[in-house]
C-alpha cells in the first residue's frame, strides 16, 4: 500500500529539511526526500549548504586562516614557531567529520520529530503522487501527499566553453576536496563562491588569479566597501581582473589553457586547476513533466505566489529553487514561512531585511540597501562610517582593516542599509538585521549601550556618525 502524507517535500537542504521539522513540529505527517549522493556512495540530507558549500567551505576558510597566522602572524603575538609545516590530509579529513556530523544531525533531528527521511530521486507524476527511485538502486517506490512542497535547490552553472571534468576544470564541490595544493589556480568569477574558494587556496600557497567578467567589482556590495575589498584582497596576493570574458578552457598535458577576451584584446594563462565559479542555476532536472503544468520564469525558476504556492494547486516551491537572494538563511526562512501558512497561520519572510556574508578575511557583511541603491531611488540619506583601526578588541586581535557603514534616512533617521568590512562582522550583522526588521534609526542604535572592549563598538560608532558625532574618531562634519 501506497504511503500518503500529509506534507510531502522534495529537497533536503536548507529550505527543506528546516520545513519538514516546522511542518512536523505543526502536527502534519511530514516526509522528506533527497537525491544528494556523497563520494562513498551514500545518501545524505542538507543539500548543497551542509554537503559541498556553506558548511565544508567555511571549515576551509578557518582552517586556511590559521595556518596562514600560524605562518605570517603568531610572532606579533610573541608566538615562535618554527617549520610550520601544512597537512592538507588532516585538513580534508577535519572538513570530512565536520559535514558528517552536520547531515547525520539531520537524521537525528528527523527522528526526533517524527519525518519520514528518503533518500532517492524525486519525481511528480501527478498532483499528490511522487516516485522515488531510490539511490541504491532498489526498486522505486511510490507515495502520496495531500500538499507537496519543491524545495530541490541549486546547482553550479557550467560554462560552455569550459565543461567540468571533475579534475582539472571543477565546480564549487570539488574545488574544497583537493588532495594537493595546485601551484598555479585559476578561478572564473570574483563572487561570493570565487572569492572564498580563491582565499583558500591562495592562504595555502597557490598563486591565485580570478577572471571576472563585470567591470565592477562586487556590484552586488555596496561601492565602498568593495574598494577597501578590492584593495585588501590584493595586499594578500590575490590577482583580481575585471573586464575578462571566458572564451574556452581546454586542458591537454595536465594544464588548462584559458583563453579571454580583455578590453577588446585576446588574451590566454596557463593553471594547473581551474574552479568555474560563475553562479547556480535552478534544479529541476527529471522533476516534473512540462505537462504537469508547474510554470517557470525565463531564467528556469518554479514561479510561485506570495503563499510559495506554484500554478499548480496543492504543489508549492521554496529555496533556491525559486529565485531571489540563493542564501541558505533565507531558503531556511521560506521554508518555516510555508509552514505556518500550511498550518493555517500567518507568516511572511521580510526580503529586505536578509543578510549577505562573504567569509573572506577580512569579512564582508550588509544588509539592506547599498548607497548606490539609496541614489539611484532618489532618497536623500546620510552617512556614517567609523573603522576598526580606532577600535581597541580589534587591534588586540590583530585585525584592524575595515570598517562599518550606516546609511540612513534624511528625514526619518530610518536605517535603510549597513555594510561591513572586517573582522567578525558575519556576527555583527545581526543586531543590523533586527534594527532594519523593527524599522529602528540610526539615532536608536547611537543610544544603545555597547559592551567595551568588542567590535560591536564600531557599529555604535558608526551610528553616532550619522549624526557626525563619533567619540573615538574625529567626524568630517559638524556634530548634530
Amino acid at each position: 500500500m501506497e504511503k500518503t502524507y500529509d506534507i510531502a517535500i522534495i529537497g533536503g537542504g536548507p529550505a527543506g529539511y528546516v520545513a519538514a521539522i516546522r511542518c512536523a513540529q505543526l502536527g502534519m505527517k511530514t516526509t522528506c526526500v533527497d537525491a544528494w549522493v556523497s563520494n562513498d556512495g551514500k545518501g545524505a540530507f542538507g543539500g548543497t549548504c551542509l554537503n559541498a558549500g556553506c558548511i565544508p567551505s567555511k571549515a576551509m576558510l578557518e582552517s586556511s586562516e590559521v595556518f596562514y597566522r600560524a605562518q605570517h602572524e603568531f610572532s606579533r603575538h610573541g608566538v615562535n614557531l618554527k617549520g610550520v609545516e601544512l597537512d592538507l590530509a588532516q585538513m580534508q579529513k577535519r572538513r570530512a567529520e565536520i559535514v558528517n556530523g552536520s547531515t547525520n544531525g539531520i537524521v537525528t533531528l528527523f527522528k526526533g520529530y517524527g519525518v519520514d527521511g528518503y533518500y532517492g530521486m524525486a519525481s511528480i507524476p501527478a498532483p499528490g503522487q511522487i516516485t522515488i527511485t531510490p539511490s541504491d538502486g532498489k526498486t522505486a517506490m511510490q507515495l502520496r501527499a495531500n500538499k507537496i512542497v519543491i524545495a530541490s535547490g541549486s546547482t553550479p552553472i557550467e560554462l560552455k566553453g569550459a565543461a567540468f571534468d571533475g579534475k582539472h576544470i571543477v565546480d564549487s564541490w570539488r574545488a574544497l576536496e583537493f588532495t594537493e595544493v595546485p601551484k598555479k589556480l585559476g578561478v572564473i568569477g570574483a563572487g561570493v563562491i570565487g572569492l572564498e574558494l580563491g582565499s583558500v587556496w591562495a592562504r595555502l600557497g597557490s598563486e591565485v588569479v580570478i577572471l571576472e567578467a563585470m567591470e565592477q567589482f562586487l556590484a552586488i556590495a555596496d561601492q565602498q566597501v568593495a574598494k577597501e575589498a578590492a584593495r585588501q584582497y590584493k595586499k594578500q596576493g590575490l590577482d583580481i581582473r575585471l573586464g575578462c570574458k571566458l572564451q574556452s578552457a581546454k586542458t591537454a598535458r595536465n594544464k588548462v589553457r584559458v583563453e579571454y577576451t580583455t578590453a577588446g584584446k585576446n588574451e590566454s594563462l596557463e593553471f594547473d586547476t581551474l574552479i568555474v565559479a560563475v553562479g547556480r542555476r535552478p534544479y529541476t532536472d527529471g522533476l516534473f513533466a512540462p505537462e504537469l503544468g508547474i510554470k517557470l520564469d525565463e531564467r528556469g525558476f518554479i514561479s510561485v505566489d506570495r503563499h510559495y504556492q506554484t500554478s499548480v494547486p496543492g504543489i508549492y516551491a521554496i529555496g533556491d529553487v525559486i529565485g531571489g537572494q540563493m542564501l541558505a538563511h533565507k531558503a531556511s526562512e521560506e521554508g518555516v514561512a510555508l509552514a505556518e501558512i500550511l498550518a493555517g497561520q500567518k507568516s511572511h519572510v521580510n526580503y529586505n531585511a536578509v543578510p549577505s556574508v562573504i567569509y573572506t578575511t577580512p569579512e564582508i557583511a550588509w544588509v539592506g540597501q547599498t548607497e548606490e541603491q539609496v541614489k539611484a531611488a532618489g532618497i536623500a540619506y546620510r552617512t556614517g562610517t567609523f573603522p576598526f583601526a580606532a577600535n581597541g578588541r580589534a587591534k588586540a586581535l590583530e585585525q584592524p582593516a575595515g570598517m562599518v557603514k550606516f546609511i540612513a534616512d534624511e528625514k526619518s533617521d530610518r536605517i535603510l542599509g549597513v555594510h561591513m568590512i572586517g573582522p567578525y562582522v558575519s556576527e555583527l550583522i545581526a543586531e543590523m538585521v533586527l534594527a532594519i526588521e523593527f524599522e529602528a534609526s540610526s539615532e536608536d542604535i547611537a543610544r544603545t549601550m555597547h559592551a567595551h572592549p568588542s567590535l560591536s563598538e564600531v557599529v555604535h560608532e558608526a551610528a553616532l556618525a550619522v549624526d557626525g558625532r563619533p567619540i573615538h574618531f574625529v567626524a568630517r562634519r559638524k556634530p548634530v
